[in-house]
């Protein structure tokens, strides 16, 4: 069943496993240190993060491919007196051309640890085309072990995060753990602590060279 499929199963079967009052203690203790500004909750589900900072003053976007809960997250941030606030869209995360930068915070808990190579490639393309320089960007995701099987590869890949990230961003800090859910075997997952990095000239350039009538990356 592809991850889609499973999600969306799981939101019509309810209550998901991840439907909290609030974020992750990660999210509660750093958003707060950062100044105000625009934010993006990548894989927002019902919206407990965008919401959160929302009421900390941030202009957010949150990003889901699940219409249901997207829906139900802006029934909540109605509630919660932060729609003026709190933007929910339905789309897929490594396809945000339909959003313009600059953000000075992404935030992800658990949404990018499903993708394929090509998914995590074209999602970090996206990040560096919206993310300002300096902006931050925390991830958390379950990762696969170093010696699984290809067909209990399941989770994010760390060596292909930290190979792609290293192009335009710096990896301030790790902390590594574990996970459960109900009563499923723990994973290996990890929270990642990014600073979007300030373009070197070189890299500068190769932004702005033109490209024969095509818009370069950034």
């Amino acid at each position: 069943m592809a991850h889609y499929e499973r999600l969306l199963e799981l939101y019509q079967a309810g209550p998901v496993p991840w439907d909290h009052a609030d974020p992750p203690p990660e999210v509660l203790t750093f958003a707060p240190t950062l100044p105000v500004g625009r934010a993006l909750d990548l894989g927002c589900g019902l919206g407990r993060a965008t919401i959160f900072l929302a009421r900390l003053g941030w202009e957010v976007d949150g990003v889901d491919f699940i219409e249901q809960a997207v829906v139900e997250a802006r029934r909540r941030a109605q509630l919660a007196g932060v729609a003026e606030r709190a933007h929910f869209h339905l789309g897929a995360v490594d396809q945000l051309d339909f959003l313009s930068g600059p953000y000075d915070f992404a935030l992800d808990v658990g949404c990018a640890h499903s993708f394929d190579p090509d998914q995590l490639r074209r999602y970090h393309a996206g990040l560096l085309r919206l993310l300002r320089p300096g902006a931050s960007y925390l991830l958390f995701a379950h990762l696969n072990e170093a010696d699984a099987a290809p067909e209990r590869r399941r989770w994010l890949d760390e060596v292909l995060l930290r190979t792609l990230f290293a192009d335009g961003f710096t990896l301030a800090r790790v902390e590594y753990g574990q996970t459960q859910v109900g009563d499923q075997p723990p994973w290996r997952s990890a929270w990642f602590w990014f600073e979007r990095r300030e373009p070197s000239p070189v890299e500068r350039d190769g932004l702005t060279a033109p490209q024969s009538g095509a818009q370069p990356a950034a």
